[in-house]
């Protein structure tokens, strides 16, 4: 639990002037960008390198450097964004922006996966020629400027959401970069043309697999989850069995901004004559040494929780 504990130590500087050896933030946003000019400036040549060798792999690698480019531009306006402090009326700021740019990005790539498996189908029932020798030199410098982008993006944080949306992009791309290669090689070797459309199908399968898993954990701190690395049980129990005074944690919310911003709500019942304010003070260091949630609120109670009082006024 340690690393994530000394997260919010990072962010509070998150504008990034001159302390880059602190702030994952300001390099971060330099490699996602360095990142997005290399596979978008590439994308262009393999897309019209696809269309000319006849070749859906490298098409295929093409529309997926294309949403790659895309969501790392995204992924940059969202460290851009993250930085900007928060208004009266965006009371988070913008941290939530890298979640929804990693959510739309992981629809986007199930709607490109799509795409090509219908084609890689059509393909497969009417083989098109393709042309192996240009389609193999494309596909090495694609593979060359993959791993380029990949080693850029892979000194980064770990923990972001965001960055590990880009360096799933990227490794998705990759990995289409090898399948156009060996397509080519068995093109150029034996002429099996059908070898096109089987490998592209396969980039597919890894795109969906991609999309799913980002889509997924986006979704769910989209919908105010747990995030994966916190449980809000044993957290509670922690509290109560911990923090001396306290006889009862309840009400309890934990929730992330970005995978990396853990925040909590909770009530807590003091046992009577305990010092309300120490009570709140030891709670909120726990949470942060031992739990890396880094902003919390807590109510503390004496007696009947507030909350029930009310609910029986209404009845």
């Amino acid at each position: 639990m340690a690393h994530t504990a000394d997260h919010g130590g990072h962010d509070h500087n998150h504008a990034g002037h001159g302390h880059a050896g602190h702030d994952h933030g300001s390099t971060d946003k330099k490699r996602v960008l360095i990142a997005a000019l290399l596979t978008g400036g590439f994308m262009f040549a393999e897309a019209a390198g696809g269309l000319l060798t006849g070749s859906l792999a490298l098409l295929a690698d093409a529309g997926h450097m294309l949403t790659d480019s895309v969501s790392l531009m995204l992924a940059w306006y969202a460290f851009h964004l993250a930085g900007r402090a928060a208004t009266s009326r965006m009371t988070y700021g913008f941290h939530r922006v890298k979640t929804l740019v990693a959510y739309t990005n992981g629809i986007a790539v199930f709607a490109i996966g799509i795409w090509i498996v219908v084609e890689a189908f059509h393909r497969l029932n009417e083989p098109s020629p393709v042309l192996g020798g240009p389609m193999m030199v494309i596909a090495i410098i694609g593979l060359a400027v993959n791993i380029a982008a990949f080693f850029v993006l892979h000194g980064g944080d770990r923990d972001s959401l965001n960055m590990r949306g880009a360096i799933l992009h990227v490794l998705g791309d990759l990995l289409g970069s090898v399948a156009a290669l060996v397509a080519a090689l068995v093109i150029i070797t034996t002429g099996w043309v059908m070898i096109d459309p089987l490998l592209s199908g396969l980039v597919a399968l890894l795109l969906f697999r991609s999309a799913w898993a980002l889509t997924r954990e986006s979704g769910h701190l989209l919908l105010e989850g747990v995030p994966a690395s916190l449980d809000r049980d044993d957290i509670a129990r922690d509290i109560e069995g911990n923090v001396t005074g306290v006889t009862g944690v309840h009400h309890m919310h934990v929730w992330s901004m970005d995978g990396a911003k853990n925040m909590a709500t909770l009530h807590a019942c003091l046992a009577e004559g305990a010092d309300a304010d120490q009570a709140v003070r030891a709670i909120k260091q726990r949470l942060a040494q031992s739990h890396g949630i880094e902003h919390a609120t807590v109510e503390p109670e004496f007696g009947a929780c507030a909350d029930a009082v009310a609910e029986h006024s209404h009845h």
